[in-house]
């Protein structure tokens, strides 16, 4: 089974090549219109603070959130500390990855988490495997946030008596382009999409702006209710309930090519079970 040349929407940016060679592989028409765009945080006094507590050794435990903002965060350092003093402060701090990106961006730099957060990686995941390892009560703890804060996660570390230090290194913004995203989002309201694909939580916060600049949230809405609702896994299905999607189907591992192979694989059952 494949999508059989049915219509497929989706809203990546740094992935959208990918994404759109994937959908074609399995036999889909895709529509990816980018709804992010990186911006690096022109005030990085966060990061710069994070750098000198860790040298002062005032940080007990670093959390990493995602590869793309490890990375950032550690060539910000590069830049501004003396990186083997970096390093070896980091070496003597408890560093918790959420998942294989973070993993993968502590290795390229000599680094091993003590903690990696098992799939599917959400702040839930997170905390329980934090319990697990060690109280965090009285602990100075460092969360490496990526595109938007996570409320969730904070007020869970600073229940258990955390001190915690948020580290944000990037946001998003919407495109300097909107034409895109109108396009796709007119064409999913005009009900010639068949299946949305959703890789990231924070796209559907801008789906929403979108919407709600142009006044369609309640025709997209409307639309969403026979058309497959495709998210990444629980963190991303949690923002599309936040917003009042369905979430018609979650893949067996929050990747982008295993949601695009099984949603291929159902997406037509999923569409006369809705119809």
């Amino acid at each position: 089974m494949t999508f059989n040349g049915m219509t497929v929407a989706a809203f990546e940016s740094r992935m959208a090549t990918e994404i759109t060679r994937l959908i074609e592989r399995y036999g889909g028409r895709p529509l990816v219109a980018p709804i992010l765009r990186e911006v690096p945080l022109e005030d990085n006094s966060a990061a710069q603070q994070f750098g000198a507590r860790l040298l002062a050794g005032r940080i007990d435990l670093v959390i990493f959130l995602t590869g793309v903002g490890t990375t950032a965060l550690f060539d910000f350092l590069k830049t501004h500390y003396p990186w083997p003093s970096i390093v070896a402060a980091l070496k003597g701090t408890a560093m918790i990855a959420r998942g294989p990106k973070p993993v993968a961006a502590l290795k390229a730099v000599g680094l091993q988490a003590t903690v990696t957060v098992p799939e599917p990686n959400t702040w839930v995941d997170l905390i329980s495997a934090l319990d697990q390892y060690r109280p965090v009560k009285g602990l100075r703890v460092a969360v490496q946030e990526y595109g938007v804060a996570n409320p969730d996660l904070v007020n869970a570390l600073e229940e258990r008596g955390a001190e915690v230090f948020a580290v944000p290194i990037y946001k998003w913004a919407l495109p300097e382009d909107l034409g895109p995203i109108r396009h796709a989002l007119d064409e999913i309201i005009a009900g010639r999409v068949n299946v949305i694909l959703i890789t990231n939580a924070a796209q559907v916060d801008h789906v929403m702006r979108v919407l709600e600049q142009d006044g369609k949230v309640h025709l997209f809405r409307e639309a969403l209710r026979k058309i497959v609702v495709a998210s990444i896994g629980p963190t991303t299905s949690e923002r599309l309930h936040h917003h009042d999607w369905p979430v018609d189907f979650e893949p067996s591992h929050p990747r982008m090519g295993i949601l695009v192979k099984e949603v291929s694989e159902q997406a037509s059952s999923i569409l006369d079970r809705k119809r």
